[in-house]
C-alpha cells in the first residue's frame, strides 16, 4: 500500500538527487529516508531508484510515480483543507508564487485585502518565473501560480494551453505591451509603431520567456532583432534604453507606472496584449483559502490602471 508520506519522501529525493539531503529538506534522519524508499519499492514490486557513489537517481517506474504523486499530494492537501474549514478547525493557509511583474502589480494588495478580511488565513509568497512556478504547483509546493501567456503571437496561445491542459485557469487581466525608444530617436513622437521598423535596431531583451516570445513576435514581422544586451531585471532595461543602447518592448504591467527616466513608450501596432492568469490545480479552487485568494487576485487586476480585466464566463 502507498502511504503518502512515502510519496513526499520520494519526490524530496528525485528533487535533490540524494538520500541525505532529502533528509535535511524533509527534516528527518537519512536512514528514515533509506527505510522509507525501501518500503516503497517494496509495495510498488518495483525498483524505483538507481543508486550511485555520487547520486541516487529515478527510475523509470520512479519518475512515473514521482509525476503522479504531485496529483496525489495536492488533492490531499485541498481535502485537508477544505474538511478543516468545514470542521472550523483552521480557515486555512494559501501559498503564492508569482513572476516578477505580476508579484510587485498584482499581489501586495491582494494579500493586504485578504489579511484585512480574513486575518486567521495564512499567506505565503515565493518568487518563481514560469515554467518554474508550474512545475512547483505541480508538485504540490505551492496553491496558486501567477503566470502569463501571449494569445496573439503565432503558436505562443497554444503553447501555453498545452502546458495548462491539466490545471485550473483563472484569467485575471490583459497587459499591452508597448516598445521602449530614448530620447531624441527617430521615432520619439510617433506615439505608436510597428514592429517591423524597428528592425535594423540594437534590441535589449528581457527575461527568457519574454524574449523567446519577441523573436517569435519579430519573425512575424519579418526580421531577427540584434540583441545586444539580455536582462532580467526591468529598471535595468529602462537604465540601458534611457542610455541610448537599445530599444526594447515590455509588458506595460512591468513598468509600474510613468518611467522616470528620459525615454518614450510607443503603442506597439497591431496590438499584443499578455494575458496573466492564475493557475491551480483542477481540485484547489473548492479549497476555501485558495478560493478567498483567487478573488482577491481578481480584485486586485481589476483596480490596476491601463490593463484590461478579463471576464469569465458563467460558474
Amino acid at each position: 500500500m502507498i502511504e503518502t508520506r512515502h510519496l513526499r519522501t520520494l519526490r524530496a529525493v528525485a528533487q535533490t538527487g540524494s538520500f541525505a539531503a532529502a533528509a535535511r529538506q524533509l527534516s528527518c534522519t537519512q536512514p528514515a529516508v533509506s527505510q522509507q524508499m525501501k518500503s516503497l519499492e517494496l509495495a510498488m514490486g518495483t525498483p524505483l531508484l538507481i543508486r550511485t557513489s555520487r547520486e541516487v537517481r529515478v527510475t523509470e517506474a520512479g519518475a512515473a510515480l514521482v509525476r503522479h504523486s504531485a496529483g496525489v499530494l495536492a488533492g490531499l492537501h485541498a481535502a485537508e483543507e477544505e474538511m478543516a474549514a468545514f470542521a472550523g478547525l483552521r480557515t486555512g493557509r494559501v501559498r503564492l508564487t508569482s513572476f516578477l511583474s505580476g508579484t510587485s502589480a498584482l499581489i501586495p494588495s491582494a494579500i493586504a485585502a485578504m489579511r484585512a478580511a480574513h486575518p486567521d488565513v495564512e499567506v505565503s509568497l515565493a518568487e518563481a518565473p514560469p515554467p518554474r512556478s508550474i512545475d512547483l504547483l505541480r508538485n504540490a509546493d505551492c496553491d496558486i501560480a501567477l503566470a502569463f501567456r501571449y494569445p496573439e503571437i503565432p503558436g505562443a496561445g497554444a503553447n501555453a494551453e498545452e502546458e495548462w491542459q491539466d490545471l485550473a485557469v483563472r484569467p485575471l487581466l490583459t497587459d499591452p505591451l508597448v516598445v521602449l525608444v530614448p530620447e531624441g530617436h527617430r521615432l520619439a513622437e510617433a506615439g505608436q509603431v510597428e514592429l517591423a521598423e524597428l528592425a535594423g535596431e540594437s534590441w535589449i531583451m528581457g527575461c527568457h520567456r519574454c524574449r523567446r516570445h519577441l523573436l517569435q513576435l519579430c519573425e512575424h514581422s519579418g526580421f531577427e532583432p540584434h540583441a545586444e544586451y539580455g536582462t532580467d531585471d526591468y529598471p535595468t532595461v529602462i537604465g540601458l534604453v534611457a542610455a541610448g543602447l537599445g530599444v526594447a518592448v515590455l509588458p506595460e504591467l512591468a513598468l509600474g507606472g510613468p518611467p522616470s527616466a528620459p525615454i518614450r513608450l510607443l503603442r506597439l501596432e497591431p496590438t499584443v496584449r499578455r494575458e496573466v492568469v492564475a493557475l491551480s490545480m483542477a481540485t484547489s479552487p473548492s479549497v476555501p483559502a485558495v478560493g478567498l485568494m483567487l478573488r482577491e487576485l481578481e480584485r486586485s487586476a481589476a483596480r490596476l490602471p491601463g490593463t484590461s480585466p478579463v471576464r469569465r464566463g458563467p460558474g
